[in-house]
Order: C-alpha cells, then sequence, then structure tokens
C-alpha cells in the first residue's frame, strides 16, 4: 500500500498547485455534431506555409452525438470523424469523414443508438416483446469498432484505432473505411490500447489484454516490420494483415479481480515498461452492469490504496525482470519518453494524483454554462504535470536497503531498495512552477522518429487551462523553460512534430496543431510553428466546424 505521498510538492496535489478556473467560457460548440466534407476543399493561407512540408496531417476525433431522439452520455462515445490537412507545396486542402464503422452504420440504418459505447448503453430495441427486451439485458455488449481514438500503423497500413480489440483499416489519401480488424482472431487478446510504439526496423508494438481460467494478463505484443512488397507491387492483395504478430510477454495482474486501466506504455531502446496503476476494473461489476443498465465508465474506480507497480520488461526477449518497482499511487495517460543512461532507465510522463477524471467527461459536463458552473467542474478535475522516473537496471543481493541507487548527479529522482526485488522510486517534477499558471498539460509529443527511446531536449504539448486545451507549450527538459502559443478563445489540438528535410539540430522543423474556436462558427485554422522559436509561420483557414478531437499523426509523402 502506498507510503506517504512524497511526490506531492508541500503535500498538495496538482490540482492545489495549479490556479482555479475564473469566469471560464462555455465550450459546448465544441462537442456539437458536425457534417462530413468527404471531397477536399481550399483554404485560406495567411503567412508562409513552409514549401517542404509535403504529407498529411491526419486527425481523429468525436463527430456526432446523437442518432434520431438517442444522445450519448459521454464524450469518448461521439461517432468517430477523421480529418486530413494536406500540404503540398505550400497549398492546404481539407477533407474529412465519418469512420463507416458497423456502430456508426447501425446506428445510421436504424436512426437510434444500437451499439452501447464507453459511457452509453444501447437500450433494447423497442420493437422487441418485453420479454426480450427482458432477456438482451443478459447478453454481453458487443465491444464497439467506433475507433475515434488515434492513428496507427501496422505493416506499413494506417488503421484507426480505440481500446477494443477492433480497428479499421483506413486509406490515408481518401479516408475511405477499409475492412473490421480483430485482434484476438491473430493474437490471443481481448483488447489493444490506441498508443502502439514503433522501433527503428519497423516493428509496431502495443499491449493488450487477456482474461481466462488462469487469471488476467496485460500482454506485450509486437507485429513485424512490412514485409518487401513484390515486384512493383504486383499481385499483392489490398489487404489488412498483422500476419507475425506474438505476444512477447504476458504480466499477471497483481490483483485478478481488479486489473488496472492503462492507456499507453513505455518504449526505450532495450526495455518496455508497463505501469500498473490504481485506476481499476472491477471485473464482478463489469459482468453486472449489462444487468443493471450502467455503462462501461461506471466500472473504473481510482482506488489510491494500492502503489503503482512498474514491470520492467527486455524488449528483445520479453524476460520480466523480477525486481518490482513501486511508487506511490498515481495515474498517467500518456507517455513523453524513455531512455537509458549508464545503467539506469529514465521515464517521463504526464502524472495526475487523481484518477478520478476519466468517467467526468460526460457531454452534460462539457456543456455546462460560462461562468460558475464551468469554473465548479474544471476546479474538480485533475492537472497533469511531468514527471521523471528513473529506474536502475542492475540490482543484486549486494545492494544496499535504504539508500538511493540514483548515482547520477543530473536526476533528482530517487530508488531506494526497501527489500530483496522491490526498489520504492520518488519521482523529479519536469517542470518549474511556471507551467502551473498554464494548468499543467497533456498530449505530448517528441521528434520521435530520430528520439523516441533516446536521450532528447524538448517535448510539446497542450496546456489545460481550461477543461479542453487553451495553449501549446514546448519544455526544454535540460532547463525546464517554456515556449508558448496562446490566444482566448482559441482551443490547440494536440500539437505533431514534423522534422525539416535537412535537420541537424532535434527541434528543426515545424509544430501543426488545429485550432478551434466556440466562439465564431466556421473558423477551424490549420497552425504551423516553428518549431525552434515557436512563433507562428502560417495558418491555414478552413470554413468549417471541427469538434474537439484526441490524437493525430503526419503522414509523409514521398
Amino acid at each position: 500500500m502506498s507510503k506517504t505521498t512524497e511526490h506531492q510538492t508541500n503535500g498538495m496535489s496538482s490540482r492545489q498547485r495549479c490556479p482555479q478556473g475564473k469566469g471560464l467560457e462555455n465550450i459546448e460548440p465544441l462537442v456539437r455534431s458536425v457534417e462530413e466534407t468527404p471531397d477536399a476543399i481550399p483554404t485560406t493561407i495567411t503567412g508562409t506555409i513552409p514549401a517542404w512540408i509535403n504529407g498529411s496531417f491526419l486527425r481523429n476525433g468525436p463527430g456526432k452525438f446523437e442518432f434520431g431522439k438517442d444522445r450519448y452520455t459521454h464524450w469518448f462515445d461521439g461517432m468517430a470523424m477523421m480529418h486530413r490537412f494536406h500540404i503540398c507545396v505550400g497549398n492546404v486542402t481539407y477533407s474529412s469523414r465519418f469512420l463507416q464503422s458497423d456502430s456508426f452504420v447501425g446506428n445510421s440504418e436504424k436512426n437510434r443508438i444500437v451499439m452501447s459505447e464507453f459511457g452509453t448503453l444501447a437500450m433494447p430495441d423497442p420493437c422487441k416483446n418485453i420479454f426480450a427486451r427482458f432477456f438482451s439485458r443478459f447478453q454481453t455488449p458487443k465491444a464497439t469498432d467506433n475507433a475515434n481514438v488515434n492513428f496507427v500503423k501496422y505493416k506499413g497500413d494506417y488503421y484507426v484505432s480505440t481500446e477494443t480489440n477492433y480497428m479499421r483499416r483506413v486509406d490515408p489519401q481518401s479516408l475511405e473505411t477499409k475492412e473490421k480488424v480483430d485482434w484476438s482472431q491473430y493474437i490471443a487478446v481481448n483488447s489493444a490500447t490506441a498508443h502502439p510504439h514503433y522501433d527503428r526496423e519497423g516493428a509496431t508494438y502495443n499491449m493488450g489484454n487477456s482474461y481466462g481460467k488462469s487469471g488476467f494478463f496485460y500482454n506485450i505484443l509486437r507485429v513485424p516490420p512490412p514485409e518487401e512488397k513484390a515486384a512493383a507491387g504486383a499481385g499483392v492483395e489490398d489487404s489488412a494483415d498483422l500476419n507475425g504478430a506474438t505476444v512477447i510477454c504476458s504480466i499477471r495482474a497483481s490483483e485478478p479481480r481488479k486489473p488496472s486501466y492503462y492507456h499507453s506504455f513505455v518504449m526505450s531502446e532495450n526495455y518496455i515498461v508497463f505501469i500498473e496503476q490504481p485506476i481499476k476494473l472491477d471485473l464482478l461489476k463489469f459482468m453486472l452492469y449489462r444487468i443493471q443498465g450502467k455503462s462501461f465508465h461506471k466500472v473504473m474506480t481510482w482506488e489510491p490504496q494500492y502503489d503503482t507497480i512498474f514491470h520492467l520488461v527486455n524488449r528483445h526477449t520479453g524476460k520480466v525482470s523480477e525486481v518490482k518497482y513501486r511508487a506511490a499511487a498515481m495515474f498517467t495517460l500518456h507517455q513523453i519518453n524513455a531512455f537509458e543512461d549508464n545503467g539506469f532507465l529514465v521515464m517521463d510522463m504526464c502524472c495526475g494524483d487523481d484518477g478520478d477524471v476519466i468517467g467526468d467527461f460526460t457531454l452534460e459536463n462539457l456543456r455546462r454554462g460560462s461562468g460558475e458552473e464551468m469554473d465548479k467542474f474544471y476546479n474538480s478535475m485533475c492537472r497533469n504535470l511531468p514527471r521523471r522516473y528513473v529506474l536502475p537496471l542492475t540490482l543484486d543481493e549486494q545492494t544496499p536497503l535504504d539508500q538511493n541507487l540514483i548515482t547520477l548527479h543530473n536526476y533528482k529522482a530517487t530508488a531506494k531498495k526497501t527489500k530483496p526485488g522491490e526498489v520504492y522510486m520518488t519521482h523529479e517534477e519536469l517542470h518549474d512552477d511556471e507551467l502551473l499558471q498554464y494548468g499543467g498539460l497533456e498530449f505530448p509529443q517528441i521528434n520521435y522518429d530520430q528520439y523516441n527511446g533516446r536521450p532528447y531536449r524538448y517535448f510539446y504539448s497542450c496546456g489545460f487551462g481550461h477543461v479542453f486545451s487553451d495553449s501549446l507549450l514546448k519544455m526544454d527538459v535540460h532547463t525546464k523553460e517554456l515556449k508558448v502559443w496562446r490566444y482566448p478563445g482559441l482551443y490547440p489540438s494536440e500539437p505533431v512534430f514534423v522534422a525539416s528535410p535537412k535537420a541537424t539540430e532535434e527541434d528543426d522543423g515545424v509544430v501543426l496543431s488545429v485550432i478551434i474556436t466556440p466562439r465564431e462558427e466556421k473558423s477551424t485554422f490549420l497552425l504551423v510553428l516553428d518549431a525552434k522559436t515557436f512563433t507562428e509561420l502560417g495558418r491555414a483557414e478552413v470554413p468549417v466546424n471541427i469538434p474537439y478531437g484526441t490524437h493525430g499523426v503526419f503522414n509523409e509523402m514521398g
């Protein structure tokens, strides 16, 4: 169980350390259903979009929140909408499409919600008789294929992904929906995250759950790199290919009836770390929730009486370290980066002290009125801050007890062996007090292709001075200095870094973000910042409404 939370500065949680919101504006227009734009339309450029950027900025997120008289309860439930900003020789076009998932198609045909989502339970068909309706409550709801979280890549193909066992292959140019892919047809898992990692050989790593008579397991998966296509693509069929996917490691849940929720994981050049955090899924509740008519987000609970456990795995052999690394209760959704340094593994991530947050993103909360109502909701939410944990890789019987094992002078995190096979860690705050005024940060991104799993200096993220992000931040992890882009009434998406073709330094390139506003109809723009100076180079204005989204990627053209 957790020791005193040394990580809370002066006994204050991350929420208490950030300023309270006062007079926050209504953001209801950012969670309204919108129309799709399947045919690309031009944008109006101001400033300059560098001519060397050649590719598509792809974004995903919820875009439709009702069918007929039925309305979704939770923001995560909205139907997946894919967006594409195509950038070529200084010009930008925009298109968008709804993912043609079984969920979207079925709901559209019946003009009601027929597929249960994370926070909304589909009600029995009103056309069925009373007995059929009653018994339908006892059927386990099918997992959704409403893949509204991210764009991911396996063997060179793009998929959109959520956190169930289903993904959808998509065409990154036309945004056409292709086949539904079920992970469990390839490998013994019941789900996979929307945040895989990629190694430099082109293999993809991910994590998924499995459960059966022998217990609940967290599994690390590897999908091999794409095979060389036959000459000029001759005879290569256009279909999903996850062949060769393997489970390289299975980690048994510490609490078999209460496994942990996770959204991502850590990967360095030689290691993968799974963080077992105290956001718990109650499996008994999970089985009962259908009968009781409760939605899935009600079965997740924050249980800070449990420690956070870091499971260290050798990425090449799949061997799990016998050492259990523990820290005080915290929760993390997104990793920043991790790298090895002289016998230590340095892990940077966005963390909060209160994991109750996920269930709170109901549409009712997000549509609260300006001022007091919105302030109250925002001030009840967790603030996430960047932290650094340092994990000693070489431990044996001779390692002394109760003394700090982090011998590298440039780290303030600690790690102490508390008993044989167990290490207790405290973190270093990866920021100065200046960050607090921006409400902490989330959606971190780095120069992934060159620096993931390696020592790095910069990351880009969103600041959260409102319920949705209201600033863009660049953090220097060496000096903890911030650069900021922030304007009242503008809400940026997760920033994505694109390296310039002749880059010699880590931050040579641009940062892309889609900016939306609740203040004016159809006033969306793609923002292009110089990654080094964090100043605006140009913007591409597009006369459409785009709801607040989740994650995105840059798909480079040849």
